[in-house]
């Protein structure tokens, strides 16, 4: 038999419909009420920014005088820097103050989430107390962090006690999440035969799920003092806590120099990749030394 007379026997016994499924459109995703309020709410906000756009008072400012403007502040900004009503020592100082508000806000944070992630984990405790938990952390993330800080401003007034309250408060609620699930990812064979062998609680957590999730809890951790960098530079303006946050404020808000919102601007920017650079090599030693 050749090749011809067996590719008209499959083609013969081949029913018409797999023939023909090639030139037929196929429907992989079918309208559900799901995807339909998806598809309206962007709708919805589509519609908004367009009417949004079209009856913006633009103050008899052009789209192209703006872009232009725009262009010539940020040439003021990151070209024409200066320091004008503080020094480099001054800004440098302010940095480490920000840097101590996010390492304080993260260790509290990373301590407190870490006991109560032991018991919000599904294959470590009841499952009570993890909905509970869970239920309760949910609630923490919902509301941003400018809010608790506000909050807790209430009775500590604001400054920065109240910001490394707030921080530490949303922190906890996130990181729980994290290390909970970093924690539920364990194989559930291993906690079993530690069971099995006579092994408590606590010689479960040292000895199996600790050692097992250490990359991913310095990888969360790692990750929450980088948001909480950013998160203290906004509060030394909102909270009034302080560090570099608070000297930007008062070069944009107060004193209106673009050119020193630059050299605090470059600071920033070189301090955060500093942190990225040593997050990324405190990761890697770990994974070597695992």
């Amino acid at each position: 038999m050749n090749l011809e007379e067996s590719t008209k026997i499959v083609t013969t016994n081949t029913p018409k419909k797999f023939l023909t499924a090639g030139t037929n459109r196929i429907k992989l995703r079918p309208l559900t009420k799901a995807s339909i309020v998806v598809r309206v709410t962007l709708m919805s906000l589509l519609l908004l920014t367009l009417y949004g756009f079209l009856t913006f008072n633009y103050a008899g400012v052009g789209l192209f005088e703006g872009i232009w403007t725009m262009l010539g502040n940020f040439k003021t900004m990151f070209v024409n820097t200066h320091f004008k009503h503080f020094t480099f020592g001054t800004a440098l100082y302010q940095v480490l103050i920000t840097l101590g508000l996010a390492l304080l806000t993260t260790l509290f944070g990373a301590i407190i989430a870490l006991f109560l992630a032991l018991f919000a984990a599904k294959n470590l405790g009841s499952s009570y107390v993890s909905n509970a938990i869970k239920g309760f952390v949910a609630f923490i993330r919902a509301v941003p962090t400018v809010l608790w800080v506000l909050i807790f401003a209430v009775s500590a007034g604001l400054g920065s006690v109240a910001a490394i309250v707030g921080m530490t408060f949303h922190s906890v609620g996130y990181l729980i999440k994290a290390y909970s699930e970093s924690f539920e990812e364990l194989d559930d064979g291993v906690i079993e035969a530690l069971r099995g062998s006579g092994a408590n609680w606590w010689q479960v957590v040292f000895q199996a799920v600790l050692p097992s999730s250490m990359t991913y809890l310095i990888s969360w951790t790692f990750l929450r003092f980088e948001i909480n960098f950013g998160v203290a530079i906004a509060m030394g303006a909102a909270a009034g806590a302080g560090g570099i946050g608070y000297e930007m404020f008062m070069a944009s808000g107060f004193y209106l120099d673009l050119k020193e919102v630059g050299a605090i601007t470059y600071f920033i920017l070189t301090f955060a990749i500093l942190l990225e650079i040593f997050a990324t090599k405190i990761k890697g030693r770990l994974k070597v030394r695992m």
